[in-house]
């Protein structure tokens, strides 16, 4: 494994290799090993020797860090000021059976986001800049602004998300927010899926401002925060903010929703232990060898979707952003035709395919295929970035 320490050393590995034409599997700390189609590359370029934090001033809630530097890092220097990255970014080594250290260029190279990602936005939203080497070797600093040199689009969010396909990140600038003082999640017991949803977007347009809306159906309820929720699916809906705040917005969120089920709020360590646990989907640890899948769908046609998929299909489900986002655990065949079928037919969505054993991943994309429009484009902006396609080769199918 190649592991540079500065950014330098990384621009010379890469020219090296552009000039030879050999490839690169680009990981972090390795956290999601086995996410995307499978790469063949002949050499592997880590960015965790990149690692430390350049500039932090709580005051402007503005971090640069270097793209190695660990989550766990980022976060415990957050939290000296009382702030976080708001978009709650998930630790996938629980689902996906790795181990190491979840860096914060993989966070931003994944577009890693979790349950507050509808209010607060993806993590491409809170990323101001970055630093990257392309498929030459050339070291890129790209702001928060169009790029018109090079593809006329926005270098900052075009890299996040993209997989270590089209650049090697080295570091990061991206703002944070004040961490809420005060935390609580009403639990609304034994809703069907369908009602769930609609109680869900009923929570979503009034003023009390839920940061956090899922739904766990009673097949998966009892493996969060230890079986402590009530009998039954749980519906849950988290309030942050002041506390008169979230008591006074408990109290008007109860009201409204006091015809759909019987309801209790858990207290603030609960509340987060729940949200953390939502965020890794740990209700999927363990298994795998049982294909998961990320879907994302409109929030209103989420439900709909599971309970098409349950006629044909050994699934397990539970929805998180209002029903938007479901975390699919299939029993056996990953059934990527039927079930990008009926996303089709719904309305539209993605669904990527996380887990799933060697043997799988070489037979189904793991993400949603490119129309004939798209393809040409990605293809595009990889010859512009990465001209001789030496980075994560195959990853995302181009």
């Amino acid at each position: 494994m190649l592991t540079p320490h500065s950014e330098a050393e990384a621009a010379t590995i890469i020219r090296d290799h552009a000039e030879a034409k050999t490839t690169l599997a680009i990981i972090g700390g390795n956290t999601r090993s086995g996410f995307g189609n499978r790469v063949q590359a002949e050499a592997t370029l880590s960015s965790r020797a990149i690692s430390g934090i350049v500039a932090y001033n709580p005051a402007e809630m503005v971090m640069t860090v270097k793209a190695g530097t660990p989550v766990a890092d980022v976060d415990a220097a957050l939290a000296g000021a009382r702030q976080m990255m708001a978009f709650e970014p998930m630790d996938h080594r629980a689902i996906m059976g790795t181990s190491g250290e979840p860096t914060i260029g993989g966070v931003f190279a994944a577009n890693v986001s979790g349950p507050r990602r509808y209010v607060a936005g993806a993590a491409r939203d809170s990323l101001l800049g970055i630093r990257f080497i392309n498929g030459r070797g050339e070291a890129i600093k790209a702001g928060g602004r169009v790029m018109k040199n090079v593809t006329g689009l926005d270098l900052v969010k075009l890299l996040a998300g993209s997989h270590g396909t089209l650049g090697f990140l080295t570091e990061v600038t991206f703002r944070v927010l004040p961490v809420p003082p005060t935390e609580t999640t009403m639990v609304i017991s034994g809703l069907e899926d369908a009602i769930a949803s609609n109680a869900m977007a009923a929570a979503m347009v009034t003023s009390v401002e839920v940061s956090g809306a899922a739904h766990l159906p009673e097949s998966v309820k009892s493996r969060f925060i230890g079986g402590a929720l009530p009998d039954g699916a749980a519906t849950v809906l988290r309030l942050e903010g002041l506390a008169a705040s979230v008591e006074a917005r408990a109290q008007k969120l109860q009201a409204i929703l006091s015809s759909i089920g019987p309801s209790m709020f858990l207290a603030q360590d609960e509340s987060r232990a729940l949200w953390r646990e939502i965020r890794d989907v740990r209700s999927y640890e363990g298994n795998p060898a049982k294909p998961l899948w990320r879907v994302s769908v409109a929030p209103a046609q989420g439900h709909k979707l599971v309970a098409a998929l349950r006629m044909q299909a050994g699934i397990d489900a539970f929805y998180d952003w209002q029903g938007g986002l479901i975390w699919m655990q299939m029993e056996a065949d990953p059934e990527a035709e039927l079930l990008r079928h009926y996303i089709k037919t719904l309305g539209g969505g993605h669904a990527t395919l996380l887990r799933a054993t060697d043997e799988v991943r070489q037979a189904v994309s793991a993400f949603e295929p490119l129309n004939a429009v798209e393809l040409a484009l990605s293809k595009r902006i990889k010859e512009k970035l990465d001209p001789a396609g030496i980075f994560n080769p195959g990853k995302m199918g181009i």
